[in-house]
């Protein structure tokens, strides 16, 4: 008897989980896997980001249809979702900044929001969490935010004497963080997609990619092979319209070429408390063994 695994993925906003790992989880739901998607916020404040979608009626309505399109990308993954029910932060600009909108996720006590976050550990009892880095992937405020309260609930969820009213404690076994765009990753794309012959979106990023100390290439421990699921990963992208425009960079090179150029989705394993050989190429790598009965 083998008990079933289950992976948890903590995201900021909807969409984050259709433009990180969702290759990766629509592959292992299709193989028996029990995935959950948490979401933080519910992605109120984001701007509209596909032309086609930048209408009045959309803006006036962009919580609700934000919500629709995480049901829909859901569908499509094949897994489980819900919302921890906090409030989007907006990604704040200008010189100077301006301040973060009272209520909202960032300003949350990590206490708080981690409790939250502990309690849906402690019922779906995942053996597999994923989240973001502590740069949160890119620098908006809720997913710096993401990052922090999922690590501390991480190493809460176990301790029965943290959050007792949460429910029983569960302690994950492995923490990974996404590991997207590496330099190594965005060369061999470009590389690809010029031996295609086709124009590179990735010519100007390369160019002005002078900070190498940025790279995180190096932080990569894990690389899940998931080329086959990259069309699954692009529907659910396309089904967040407000975020994503169809025409947009994302979808410029053929799958069948970032499949030979780059046929996996990375990551970089932060916490373990089970043994396994690095690097791996399974996000369950030692937690298989350990759960068989």
């Amino acid at each position: 008897m083998t008990e079933r695994l289950r992976l948890m993925a903590v995201h900021a906003h909807p969409d984050d989980e259709s433009s990180k790992g969702a290759a990766t989880m629509a592959r292992y739901a299709d193989e028996g896997v029990d995935v959950l998607v948490v979401t933080c916020t519910g992605g109120e404040r984001g701007s509209i980001l596909n032309p086609a979608m930048d209408r009045p009626d959309v803006l006036e309505r962009i919580g609700e249809i934000r919500a629709e399109e995480m049901a829909k990308a859901r569908e499509i993954l094949g897994v489980r979702q819900e919302w921890l029910g906090f409030v989007d932060s907006g990604l704040p600009e200008g010189d100077p900044l301006p301040p973060l909108p009272e209520g909202c996720f960032a300003l949350r006590p990590v206490d708080e929001a981690a409790g939250r976050l502990v309690a849906a550990i402690r019922r779906f009892r995942p053996h597999v969490m994923t989240t973001y880095d502590e740069h949160g992937g890119y620098p908006h405020p809720d997913h710096v935010m993401t990052h922090t309260v999922s690590v501390a609930a991480f190493d809460a969820a176990g301790d029965p004497e943290r959050y007792p009213e949460a429910g029983e404690p569960w302690q994950p076994l492995k923490l990974y963080y996404d590991i997207t765009f590496t330099r190594a990753r965005v060369q061999a794309l470009h590389e690809a997609t010029l031996r295609a012959g086709l124009d590179s979106p990735y010519q100007e990023w390369l160019d002005n990619w002078f900070d190498d100390e940025n790279d995180k290439s190096p932080r990569v421990t894990t690389k899940v092979p998931c080329g086959e699921w990259f069309p699954r990963r692009d529907a659910a992208l396309v089904a967040h319209a407000t975020q994503v425009d169809p025409n947009g960079r994302w979808f410029a090179v053929p799958l069948e070429v970032q499949r030979e150029a780059w046929p996996t989705e990375d990551y970089e394993l932060a916490r373990s408390l089970v043994d396994s050989e690095i690097p791996e190429d399974d996000l369950f790598a030692g937690v298989r063994e350990m759960i068989t009965a």
